[in-house]
């Protein structure tokens, strides 16, 4: 019966797995003209996509029952020192992947950085190359981040 129904739904849907779980993308950015814009970015490509406009927001994702797959912050959020959150986010998502979305990356040190990390600065054409980057982190932790988090479903 399984079988047959989802032969039928990807017959209505070709193309499309309606078993597979959609990427949810965590957007975080100061300002909402950037929040939106990113965001009807990213659902045209397919994700699915929340929104923080603080520090304490990005915090209240990652302890949600189904956290983000992936952050693109800006990290100039009010209420936010970019390296404790970072090392909150770490402490309760190991695995999460961050795309700096930022004016002014070189300031950040590499050191405090959560892992996979890419740098997009922000510009008039940066949206090409923050949606090639959100892929090619994606594809490359897909693999590990499923891992990782049965990993840690099994310790809690």
């Amino acid at each position: 019966m399984a079988h047959t129904l989802l032969f039928i739904i990807s017959n209505i849907f070709p193309g499309k797995n309606p078993l597979k779980k959609k990427i949810k993308i965590l957007i975080a950015d100061r300002n909402s003209n950037v929040r939106e814009f990113l965001r009807r970015e990213m659902l045209a490509e397919g994700y699915s996509v929340e929104l923080a406009e603080n520090g304490r927001e990005v915090l209240k994702w990652a302890y949600h029952r189904e956290p983000a797959d992936l952050l693109i912050i800006d990290p100039d959020l009010p209420d936010a020192e970019e390296s404790l959150l970072l090392k909150k986010l770490r402490q309760r998502i190991t695995y999460l992947p961050v795309v700096f979305h930022t004016f002014f990356s070189d300031y950040l040190s590499a050191s405090k950085i959560i892992t996979p990390t890419e740098f997009v600065e922000k510009g008039g054409s940066s949206i090409e190359n923050l949606k090639k980057v959100v892929k090619e982190i994606l594809n490359k932790t897909a693999g590990t981040a499923d891992m990782k988090k049965e990993s840690e479903d099994m310790r809690t």
